[in-house]
């Protein structure tokens, strides 16, 4: 069910046009889907093929609760059962949650896990994804930001937005010595940050530092509204793909408007009809540039790259790391505007 609900979604939102991206590097979760080419393909692209997509459907099953560098503790989503990852996403440890975050905290103990000081940048992915897609960004961020960047990765269509936003919580206070939290978030990826401010106490909003939105889908999205009139994928759909189709005036009462500085990421092809012709007026092949808005917003650009393309893009690395440093996008050329 999980499978199919996800591949129905995501040939309805057109979220994962993944097939002419590099091939994805062998850890850190689901990433880019290895090149399409001409004729059979060779034995060991199949075999890239199929670890791919047992990486994607792993994705979906599991939600991270601890967070430390590259080390993590997740649990499968609905049930009990957990595991430590180490940088390597080498599985170290398996069992109930309990006994993953024992020895998790033993292994912070002994020095294996270091703590995580200063400034904290926190990435999460969007619909049907895993962390593996942020990767391109969080390396282009490590060798220009002086902070940690670190993957969220979720379940996202086997829990709602509200659930993902109470493990992100989790996150957070698993890292007490981080005086400075910013986030970056990929289409859905920024709403379970809005809705975790939503719920932040005010310790934790008092370490909030900047955010950045790449794709957001703010005000809705007309490709979700779409997708809502097609029967079978309003009984298919689930958690977070389902609150998006039919929930969205539900959901959005919950999202904060960041309490921090924040800039927003639109793409769109410049030209008033963007890259879908599904959708009305500039897009992303997915958002509209419209839907990303969001009052209060301390920078706002448009750049010419498509939704699944964001975290690859030179110009978004770029800008996201000027803004998390300054506050701006500072991108020479682009069309950035301080929004009302």
């Amino acid at each position: 069910m999980t499978r199919l609900n996800v591949a129905l979604l995501g040939c309805a939102l057109a979220a994962l046009p993944v097939a002419a991206q590099d091939p994805a590097p062998a850890t850190g979760g689901a990433g880019p889907l290895p090149a399409a080419t001409d004729g059979d393909a060779s034995p060991h692209q199949s075999a890239a093929w199929n670890e791919r997509l047992r990486r994607l459907a792993e994705a979906m099953e599991w939600t991270d609760e601890l967070v430390r560098h590259d080390w993590r503790v997740q649990r499968r989503a609905g049930s009990d059962g957990a595991r430590v990852l180490d940088p390597a996403d080498r599985v170290v440890c398996e069992g109930s949650a309990e006994e993953c975050r024992r020895t998790f905290t033993a292994l912070g103990t002994e020095g294996r896990i270091p703590a995580v000081e200063g400034h904290a940048v926190i990435l999460l992915h969007g619909l049907g994804e895993g962390r593996g897609s942020m990767r391109p960004l969080a390396d282009a961020l490590r060798d220009r930001l002086d902070a940690t960047v670190m993957t969220f990765g979720y379940a996202s269509p086997r829990a709602g937005i509200g659930d993902h936003a109470a493990a992100l919580a989790d996150v957070v206070a698993g890292l007490p010595d981080a005086d400075r939290i910013s986030f970056v978030g990929h289409s859905l990826g920024n709403l379970v940050v809005r809705r975790w401010m939503n719920d932040a106490g005010p310790a934790d909003r008092e370490r909030l530092h900047r955010m950045v939105m790449l794709g957001a889908p703010n005000q809705g999205s007309q490709m979700a509204r779409e997708a809502a009139r097609v029967w079978v994928l309003q009984r298919l759909s689930t958690g977070a793909a389902r609150e998006l189709v039919l929930d969205w005036p539900r959901i959005a009462a919950s999202l904060a408007v960041p309490p921090c500085p924040f800039g927003i990421v639109a793409g769109g092809a410049g030209d008033g009809r963007g890259y879908s012709t599904l959708l009305e007026g500039d897009d992303d092949a997915v958002v509209r540039v419209e839907e990303t808005r969001l009052e209060g917003a301390d920078d706002f650009v448009v750049l010419p790259v498509r939704h699944a393309f964001m975290m690859q893009d030179p110009d978004v690395q770029r800008a996201t790391g000027a803004f998390l440093e300054t506050g701006r996008f500072q991108l020479p050329g682009a069309a950035s505007e301080a929004a009302p």
